[in-house]
């Protein structure tokens, strides 16, 4: 089975695009001091592709970025996620051609 440089990268747009919105809220939703979108939520939507995003999002909107776990948790788990693609690319599991 191989993945489609297409459908890898609408999963990855739609993941970066969906932990925006979700940082973006949280950090409002901070403010405001209404109910949070819980961390298990924005550690799911990183695993699943949007580690950059959230990153940066975190960063830009200065959210989070007194945590630990998020500052030093997400770019290991973008170092994880890079050498799962590696491997899956040299399983020829994605096909980039």
């Amino acid at each position: 089975m191989t993945v489609s440089t297409e459908w890898a990268t609408a999963w990855l747009v739609a993941a970066s695009l969906l932990a925006v919105v979700l940082t973006v809220a949280d950090k409002y939703r901070a403010k405001k001091g209404a109910w949070r979108v819980p961390e298990r939520t924005l550690w799911l939507v990183a695993a699943l592709g949007g580690t950059v995003a959230m990153y940066l999002t975190m960063h830009v909107v200065r959210h989070k970025t007194r945590h630990r776990r998020f500052m030093w948790g997400l770019p290991a788990l973008l170092v994880a996620q890079g050498a799962l693609a590696l491997w899956l690319l040299q399983e020829n599991v994605l096909n980039f051609v």
